[in-house]
């Protein structure tokens, strides 16, 4: 498993909320669903999408919105909140009065409007994904230049329709536009192609179970064990050890929800020698065992998000 298809592998919808919005300025909606991340695609005029910063969607823009902090969409930051999303997607007035939908998944201006989005928000349990959104910055954008646009429209065609098996189609449609995003922000993130830490960490993702010591990442990077390890904790922010402890973890918990695997199995696959040092490093690290971690799981939601030092990146 290379380092990006093992963050983004956990990062799958399932029946995940998607709404087209059709709406005409002034317009503002606060968005206080507390989805741990959602997708904003423009397709016709632009808004402002506003949280603790600020940036612009123009047609084609797709937007990466992580955590469960509430923001705004409007058109320009000066007007009133007209309309808020709650958890589980209810739409009402700012009094409370609940809002009509035009159709199939979609709602706003029955008149037409000049301004058309998408948003689709995931429910993320997965271990591995929580990992990948502690890496994200609060707002990601990714121009029209770089949107696959050919996607963005497959999906926009594919809300209208009512087909069986509809659900699952929309969640994967979303699902690509997500990695396509996530593929872009991490090809250009330095910590991933850095000759040292990128190293190490595609070494770590790509064998997790193996028997690595700082030394041992050291010479297949062809550094000291003090510049690896000075290196790697400067742009991972962890150092290699207590990352690899992390991802190693992050891995267990998703195994953990496949009854079929015994807490041995899931040991061996992580690279813990026994079923008791796993259970005593997993209860060390989120103070559970991982019995009671599997009895209690479904009902787990992400619910801490720390946006990390760049809150928003735009890129290239």
């Amino acid at each position: 498993m290379d380092t990006l298809t093992g963050l983004l592998d956990g990062a799958r919808a399932r029946e995940a909320f998607l709404l087209r919005t059709v709406l005409e300025p002034p317009f503002a909606l606060r968005i206080q669903d507390e989805a741990p991340l959602s997708l904003v695609a423009m397709l016709k005029g632009s808004a402002q999408v506003i949280r603790d910063s600020r940036i612009t969607l123009n047609p084609g823009d797709v937007a990466v919105i992580c955590g469960p902090q509430p923001y705004t969409v409007a058109d320009d930051p000066a007007t009133p909140w007209q309309t808020i999303i709650h958890p589980g997607q209810v739409c009402t007035t700012v009094d409370g009065t609940p809002r009509e939908h035009l159709g199939v998944r979609s709602w706003g201006d029955p008149s037409g409007g000049g301004t058309e989005l998408i948003t689709g928000t995931y429910q993320l349990r997965s271990e591995v994904s929580r990992r990948l959104l502690r890496t994200l910055p609060s707002m990601l954008v990714q121009p029209a230049a770089g949107t696959d646009r050919t996607l963005v429209g497959l999906l926009s065609a594919e809300m209208g329709r009512t087909a069986p098996g509809q659900e699952l189609v929309l969640d994967r449609l979303l699902d690509l536009l997500l990695i396509s995003v996530l593929r872009s922000w991490l090809a250009g993130t330095p910590t991933w192609h850095d000759p040292i830490a990128g190293t190490a960490l595609r070494l770590l993702h790509a064998e997790p179970a193996a028997p690595w010591t700082v030394a041992e990442l050291a010479r297949r990077a062809g550094v000291s064990r003090s510049l690896l390890a000075r290196r790697f904790t400067e742009l991972v922010g962890e150092p290699p050890m207590a990352y690899l402890t992390g991802w190693r973890l992050a891995l267990a918990a998703d195994l953990l929800r496949d009854p079929s695997l015994t807490l041995g199995a899931v040991a061996r696959q992580v690279g813990y020698g026994s079923a008791f040092a796993l259970s005593a490093a997993f209860k060390r690290e989120r103070g559970l065992s991982p019995q009671d971690f599997r009895q209690h799981s479904p009902d787990m939601h992400f619910t801490a998000y720390d946006p990390g030092p760049s809150p928003v990146v735009v890129l290239a």
